[in-house]
């Protein structure tokens, strides 16, 4: 939008007022989306617990069914983690917890037909594939 280029009795044009005025106003709106980024960023851990459940490991790498492994990671507590899951392309299979803690988890291999498995983790109703290979052996 553009004023007429009149000047009044302080020298300003009516349009350099106009454009001032839109600058301040973008700014203002800048300075709005700048602070709620930063309060999000802020809040989310609070809002989501300490951080994301994340799998970094399991040992040992392969075992047999009703064997235990231990699954290693961060954020893998009883309050964030439902379930581990060893997952193929097809289906997911549950095995049973033996202990917990927010740094591993033990678990028992389920009944499952020998191959490689991804290690999932269920965190609500949602299963997370998580980018570490288990393989069951006869």
């Amino acid at each position: 939008m553009r004023s007429a280029s009149k000047a009044d009795a302080s020298g300003y044009h009516a349009a350099s007022i106009n454009y001032s005025l839109l600058s301040l106003l973008a700014g203002k709106h800048l300075r709005m989306r700048l602070g709620f980024l930063a309060t999000f960023v802020l809040l989310t851990p609070m809002l989501f617990g300490e951080g994301t459940p994340r799998v970094t490991g399991i040992d040992p790498a392969e075992g047999k069914v009703n064997e235990t492994a231990t699954v290693a990671g961060e954020n893998l507590g009883k309050d964030s983690i439902a379930a581990v899951l060893l997952s193929d392309d097809k289906a997911d299979f549950k095995a049973t917890i033996v202990e917990q803690a927010a740094d591993k988890i033990a678990i028992k291999v389920p009944d499952v037909k020998p191959g490689d498995y991804n290690v999932s983790i269920q965190v609500g109703n949602n299963i997370f594939i998580q980018p570490v290979r288990f393989k069951v052996n006869e």
